[in-house]
């Protein structure tokens, strides 16, 4: 409906700023017109992210005008989760374009893609947003201290414990340090990501939006761990102290991504306001697995309708068979070998006091081209 158009059109609006990092000048904009607070992987500059509107929306509109720094840092994380994906997907024929203008039509289709364009900015919000509340850049939050408990066990066992002493003899810990404030980021991820929907209104796309970003956080928390340090004389780990840490973001994109590979398709429901597995062998939907409603191009042939470049002119890996490598990556039609020269700095040296000279060699290239 309209409003999945309107927000799809802010989702373009954002690349534009995203690719360009056009989000410093959100300091010049006079506070009353930050008077709402949208997100979306394509509108998420701090100059974008508050937007005019007509009635003031409460926290958001507040938000806007008196806590501009956690704007700033949900900015950065829709910057990291964007260029996680481009990691991701850099040697597919897809590649998570940084062109905004394809990236927004990709965003129009339900596709896996966009399942995962979305739960890594949601995803990306939250890392950021919890990071810098734990480095103490928010005055709005900190880290968490966790009352203690020697009789605490741990939540899962495959959480990573890192001891940096001997074992512990009885097995004690309390609770210490200081652990990732990850309900607050996960808060202001929700805040902003989540499409806002009509009173009394419903929109397949929208579900399918809200899920992947739910997808998106549970990344993050299904893989926070134990950090724990030994306590004791002479090295000894008599007691150890720990706290919860947030996995690194690249550790949140691998996870995504084989997520990704098992994303289930679904159709909306008779009512018009729910999802409907299209495999009804498929177990019950989880918060944290990838949805979307219609089946990917090839990707192999430009197209401006969707969004899709092509490979034509990708460089490919001649030697190797799977993703990445020329046959899968030049859709079966041929690539050519051509050889690069180009000139770089060598051999570089550290003069006291500071200097660094470098000598400049010719290098030659071979790198294949997909036709």
């Amino acid at each position: 409906g309209k409003l999945r158009l309107y927000s799809r059109l802010l989702i373009f609006l954002l690349l534009m700023c995203l690719c360009f990092e056009v989000y410093t000048i959100y300091l010049y904009i006079p506070i009353s017109f930050c008077t709402r607070v949208d997100g979306n992987p394509l509108v998420m500059d701090p100059n974008s992210i508050c937007r005019r509107t007509r009635t003031l929306v409460g926290r958001h509109a507040d938000m806007c005008q008196s806590q501009p720094e956690i704007i700033q840092e949900v900015a950065k994380g829709a910057r990291l989760g964007m260029r996680e994906c481009q990691h991701q997907f850099h040697n597919r024929r897809w590649n998570c374009t940084s062109q905004s203008r394809n990236l927004a039509k990709i965003l129009q289709q339900d596709i896996r893609e966009t399942a995962f364009v979305y739960a890594i900015t949601a995803a990306g919000v939250l890392h950021a947003v919890t990071q810098a509340c734990s480095q103490g850049a928010l005055p709005q939050c900190s880290c968490v201290i966790l009352q203690s408990s020697s009789e605490t066990s741990h939540d899962s066992p495959a959480e990573e414990v890192l001891i940096q002493a001997s074992p512990v003899q009885d097995g004690r810990w309390e609770w210490g340090g200081c652990g990732d404030d990850v309900d607050f980021g996960y808060e202001k991820s929700r805040q902003f990501m989540d499409t806002r929907q009509q009173k009394g209104k419903s929109d397949i796309r929208t579900l399918i939006d809200l899920h992947n970003n739910e997808a998106g956080r549970q990344a993050i928390r299904i893989q926070m761990r134990t950090e724990c340090k030994c306590h004791g004389l002479s090295g000894s780990c008599t007691l150890r102290s720990c706290w919860r840490k947030m996995p690194l973001f690249c550790q949140v994109g691998d996870y995504l991504m084989q997520t990704f590979h098992k994303a289930i398709r679904v159709m909306g429901g008779n009512d018009g306001k729910s999802l409907v597995l299209i495999d009804p062998d498929t177990p019950p939907l989880d918060a944290n697995v990838l949805i979307y409603s219609a089946e990917s191009p090839d990707f192999c042939q430009a197209n401006q309708r969707t969004g899709t470049e092509g490979t034509q002119g990708r460089v490919c890996n001649s030697t190797e068979t799977g993703h990445g490598g020329c046959d899968s990556l030049c859709c079966g039609k041929g690539f050519a070998d051509y050889t690069l020269e180009y000139e770089e700095n060598c051999q570089c040296r550290f003069h006291w006091c500071c200097e660094v000279q470098c000598q400049r060699c010719s290098v030659r290239k071979d790198v294949s081209l997909c036709l």
